[in-house]
């Protein structure tokens, strides 16, 4: 009793280290962007002497953040629900139907995980040059959920994979078709794995730099990443506003990590069928 007392205490205290550890950078990163360029560079890892709140207001109004904020919101929320609506139909087709070169199908998917994603900045350059698709929301939205989607469908058909084949043949004695089944029950079900998927997602889509970098030139269209690169040159950084816009930046990251965190860790499909 005595040993499993002193190795509980043991594991939470490994776990509050290294939790300490993940949340410095994060801690960091507010402390620093309330201090001047030359506390900034003297005292790097001290408290401020002077909390200088009104970085904030600068590096928005600065960098324009609330033009570049809105537009990675319709980019970002445009992006996930394609790759949400797209990746959870080619999971359940993978995972409940079987047909003829299904295995070449999964293979072309999972192939999509394998390609590096900015070796194709080019190719896709001339493409979108081509058909005029550059400097529209578009040259971004379609580019997120197409490299999203290999991830997404991975994952959402190992978990659909899971579910009894008992439900669907339960629900079919009740009359309900294929499109009844994935609306109202595969989709409910996989809220967990839809969640992880959505967290990936928003994240990569929230802090892509490169593809905004190359598709889009219009200042009415920049996205936030763009905006924050306007503090550094190539003579000079001004880390007091720089970190003002990413602590800024990162608030609306870590809002979505909290609501999605509870359906990441619930089994939704515990106990769906008995005996």
């Amino acid at each position: 009793m005595q040993l499993r007392h002193w190795r509980n205490g043991l594991t939470n205290g490994l776990m509050t280290v290294y939790a300490l550890v993940t949340l410095y950078p994060l801690f960091w990163l507010f402390i620093s962007s309330v201090k001047s360029n030359e506390e900034f560079y003297s005292r790097p890892f001290r408290f401020p002497t002077t909390w200088h709140w009104d970085s904030f207001s600068r590096a928005w109004k600065i960098s324009d953040m609330g033009t570049g904020m809105f537009n990675s919101v319709i980019v970002t929320a445009v992006s996930l629900v394609l790759t949400l609506v797209v990746g959870a139909l080619a999971a359940y087709v993978l995972s409940r139907f079987q047909f003829r070169l299904k295995w070449l199908v999964m293979g072309v998917f999972l192939l999509g995980m394998l390609i590096p994603i900015h070796s194709t900045l080019v190719p896709l350059f001339i493409v979108m040059n081509k058909i005029h698709l550059l400097n529209t929301y578009g040259a971004l939205i379609f580019p997120y959920a197409a490299f999203e989607l290999p991830i997404a469908i991975f994952i959402l058909q190992a978990y659909m994979n899971t579910f009894p084949k008992e439900i669907e043949e339960a629900a079919f004695i009740d009359g309900m078709g294929y499109w009844g089944i994935f609306a109202k029950m595969m989709l409910p079900l996989s809220a967990p794995a839809l969640s992880t998927v959505g967290i990936l997602a928003v994240l990569r889509f929230w802090n892509d730099f490169s593809f905004a970098l190359v598709f889009i030139s219009k200042p009415a269209l920049k996205t936030l990443p763009l905006s924050l690169s306007m503090f550094a040159t190539g003579y000079m950084t001004d880390y007091q506003l720089t970190m003002a816009a990413l602590a800024i930046a990162v608030i609306p990251t870590i809002v979505v990590y909290l609501i999605f965190q509870k359906s990441i860790m619930q089994g939704m499909v515990a106990g769906a069928v008995k005996g």
